[in-house]
């Protein structure tokens, strides 16, 4: 198994120090020829709109494009926003999941907060989640599965086939079980 973090911008570090933790063999990802004999990939969290045009400067939305069509995929927080079909702006986007998506819904960075989440498929009680600067899913087409919403309803983890976006941020807990759960679905694309 080896899976790939996008390593342009945001937390990258923190997605390898998990999978390190899990066994995995990791490769961090910043040019097209590093997509090739990847399991999976996770795009983290970070801003982006930079990690958009950082990808698009080194020629990886295509390639990245391509890749979604037979690889898992995870973005978290801005990954998320970054594979959504839909943010509401102009920006450079994967646009390989049909959902519209709104950036930071919950406010600024003092607004963040931390969340438990039951996830159906993620045994083993809540899921304890860290949203900062999170963006929310307003709308998904049909296609894609809501895995998690918050107490009012909003949706914060959705799946599309072997593609899953989160907008939270696991890779800052203890708890690893999302990572072993896209580790899975790398297992079952590959």
């Amino acid at each position: 198994m080896r899976i790939g973090v996008l390593a342009l911008q945001g937390d990258f570090e923190e997605h390898c120090g998990v999978l390190r933790r899990l066994g995995v063999e990791i490769l961090e990802v910043r040019l097209p020829q590093h997509l090739e004999k990847l399991n999976g990939l996770i795009i983290p969290g970070g801003e982006s709109t930079t990690i958009g045009k950082l990808a698009e400067r080194f020629g990886l939305l295509d390639p990245l494009r391509l890749r979604a069509k037979s690889m898992a995929m995870w973005g978290t927080c801005a990954g998320l926003v970054f594979m959504a079909r839909d943010v509401g702006m102009s920006q450079p986007l994967l646009g390989v999941m049909d959902m519209v998506v709104q950036r930071n819904a919950f406010g600024r960075q003092v607004d963040s907060f931390e969340e438990d989440l039951e996830i159906p498929g993620i045994d083993g009680g809540p899921f304890h989640a860290v949203f900062i600067r999170a963006p929310v899913i307003s709308e998904v087409g049909p296609k894609v599965e809501v895995l998690c919403r918050l107490g009012d309803g909003r949706k914060v983890a959705v799946r599309e086939g072997r593609l899953i976006a989160t907008s939270f941020h696991p890779e800052l807990t203890r708890d690893d079980r999302l990572h072993r759960y896209f580790l899975r679905m790398a297992a079952e694309a590959a």
